[in-house]
C-alpha cells in the first residue's frame, strides 16, 4: 500500500467509513500481529492485543497525526497495551505470591475458630465497607487503588477501611470475651 493510498483510507475512515478502516486493518494486521507475537511470546495473547490495538485505533483515529505510517501508529498502540498487560500481570502475580505467603502464615498462627469468627465479622459489614476492607487489608491494595476499583472517592474508601477495621476488632473482641 502506498502512502497516498493509506492517506486516502485514513481520511475515509475518519468520516466513519468502516470499509476503509477494514482495508487498513487488512493491509497492516499481519505486521502488527507479527511484532506483538515476537514481543509477547504468546501467539494467542498477541493476537488478542493486536485486535484490541485496532479497536483502539478505530476509536482514536481522530488523534492519528499522519507523522508516521498507520502501521507504526497501531504497533505503538499495541506495544503500550502489551506493556501495560505485562505490568499488570506482574503486579497481580506479586500480590498472589504475597497473599499465599500471608495465608500460610495466617493458617499457622490463627486457630480455625478465629478464622471463622473473622469471616462472620466480615460478612456482617456493609457491602462497600466489606469490599474496601477486603481490598486494602486483605489483599494489600492501596487506598487509591481500592478507590479506583470501587469507583468511590478516596476519602470514602479510607473511612470504610477505618470503620470496617474497628467493627472487625469489636466483633473479634466480643467473641474472645464469650
Amino acid at each position: 500500500m502506498t502512502p497516498d493510498d493509506e492517506a486516502r483510507l485514513v481520511a475515509a475512515a475518519r468520516t466513519g467509513d468502516s470499509r476503509a478502516f477494514a482495508a487498513l486493518v487488512d493491509a497492516h494486521q499481519q505486521a502488527v500481529r507479527g511484532f506483538l507475537r515476537r514481543f509477547c511470546g504468546h501467539w494467542a495473547e498477541a493476537d488478542d492485543i493486536a485486535q484490541e490495538a485496532f479497536v483502539t485505533a478505530w476509536r482514536k483515529l481522530a488523534q492519528f497525526e499522519s507523522r508516521s505510517s498507520f502501521r507504526s501508529w497501531v504497533s505503538g498502540i499495541g506495544f503500550r497495551i502489551a506493556r501495560d498487560a505485562r505490568r499488570s500481570h506482574q503486579r497481580a502475580s506479586l500480590r498472589d505470591t504475597e497473599w499465599r505467603a500471608q495465608q500460610d502464615e495466617t493458617e499457622d498462627e490463627a486457630p480455625l475458630e478465629d478464622r471463622i469468627a473473622l469471616a462472620e465479622a466480615m460478612a456482617a459489614l456493609p457491602e462497600e465497607q466489606r469490599a474496601a476492607v477486603a481490598l486494602c487489608l486483605g489483599e494489600g491494595f492501596s487506598h487509591s487503588e481500592a478507590a479506583a476499583i470501587l469507583k468511590l472517592p478516596l476519602g470514602t474508601v479510607k473511612s470504610h477501611v477505618t470503620r470496617g477495621r474497628e467493627r472487625l476488632l469489636q466483633a473479634l473482641e466480643t467473641r474472645d470475651e464469650e
